[in-house]
């Protein structure tokens, strides 16, 4: 069976190892361009042994920044100054890829360390988000979004299509949509945030509508030799999981029709009253489920327990990659950390650049 540093192939990329970079939102962006900390970032974490590295939620235009340090595609300012940083994680052996966002009812917020809530309306750096529904989000989010016109609905479909154009002229292999964690797609797919009564509310197919339009579309674009990737949650944990797993399942069999190539298993996020069971692996039954019932391909994050538990969800045949988010902020050479735990001949040869590898193999 694969383990963790098997090579994997999707498409015409193939993976060093499985062990790849979450999108992690960084807020670091000025008007939504990269800049000398996403390269730096992002660089280190590639030059440190990951098989793929996939650069944080990157708003497809102004409104769907989540706040208002997010990165963006939405103009060629902002390609632009993703190029090298496209160049840098292909450099150093990794395969660049990059998720695609909007964050409906969830944007215009503080920055987490500022408060994570929204920003007050007339507030310089506020603007009025949109959703499916006129249905504010709870506590900490409390502003009413405005309800998306049939024109609204085109219109971003159109924003995420041109991101996907620009994401693949930059030279990303790998193109993530987030359809997860409470941003618009989840908010299309939620009862808790769609109470639309067109053909984009109601149903299970009514609700996915938006879904498997959007990726339909991105999809023809997108070149068919580069994996295309969602996030999306499949549970909410608010007691109503075994529908929601149903209809999530369905729902990506469509996808896979529709020429998604693999899927990151997550959580919705779409309530702020979800009981969800954080512990290692939390989402590896889950995952193992979903994949084997779609055919997909794919992952999960969220608590995978180290290297050994993440070694084990592929030998076991659960994922097929591991998602790794915050260890790698915290180290970023956990995949030679993770090599040299399980017992990988050569573990710095194998994740390092020669000038790291020759003195750790060296000197250990």
């Amino acid at each position: 069976m694969p383990g963790l540093f098997s090579p994997f192939t999707l498409k015409d990329t193939t993976l060093r190892n499985r062990i790849v970079v979450s999108p992690m939102c960084q807020y670091m962006s000025q008007e939504g361009v990269a800049n000398d900390w996403h390269q730096v970032h992002y660089t280190s974490m590639a030059r440190g042994g990951a098989g793929a590295v996939i650069v944080e939620a990157t708003a497809v235009s102004p409104e769907g920044r989540i706040s208002w340090g997010d990165a963006g595609l939405w103009n060629d300012e902002q390609a632009a100054a993703l190029e090298p940083i496209v160049a840098a994680i292909r450099k150093w052996g990794a395969a660049p890829g990059i998720q695609l966002a909007h964050a409906g009812r969830k944007a215009s917020a503080n920055r987490p360390w500022e408060g994570d809530d929204h920003i007050p309306a007339g507030e310089p750096n506020a603007w009025q988000p949109i959703a499916p529904s006129a249905i504010p989000f709870g506590a900490n989010l409390p502003r009413t979004p405005q309800e998306m016109s049939l024109q609204d609905i085109a219109r971003v479909q159109q924003d995420v299509v041109r991101a996907a154009e620009r994401a693949r002229d930059v030279g990303f292999e790998w193109l993530q949509l987030h359809l997860a964690h409470g941003y618009l797609a989840q908010n299309f797919w939620s009862t808790y945030s769609n109470s639309r009564t067109d053909h984009y509310g109601g149903s299970a197919e009514n609700r996915g509508r938006y879904l498997l339009e959007t990726l339909s579309a991105v999809r023809k674009v997108w070149p068919e030799n580069r994996p295309l990737a969602a996030r999306f949650s499949v549970v909410e944990f608010d007691g109503n999981d075994e529908q929601m797993l149903l209809e999530s399942i369905a729902l990506l069999k469509k996808m896979k029709q529709a020429g998604l190539d693999t899927v990151d298993i997550s959580i919705g996020f779409n309530t702020p009253t979800a009981n969800i069971p954080w512990g290692p692996n939390f989402l590896g039954d889950i995952a193992g489920r979903v994949l084997s019932e779609t055919g997909l391909p794919g992952t999960t994050s969220w608590y995978i327990d180290g290297p050994k538990g993440a070694d084990q969800l592929i030998r076991d045949g659960k994922i097929d990659f591991a998602s790794i988010g915050r260890p790698f902020l915290a180290d970023p050479h956990w995949a030679y950390k993770a090599a040299k735990e399980l017992g990988v001949e050569d573990a710095a040869w194998k994740t390092l650049p020669a000038p790291y590898a020759h003195w750790l193999a060296r000197y250990r």
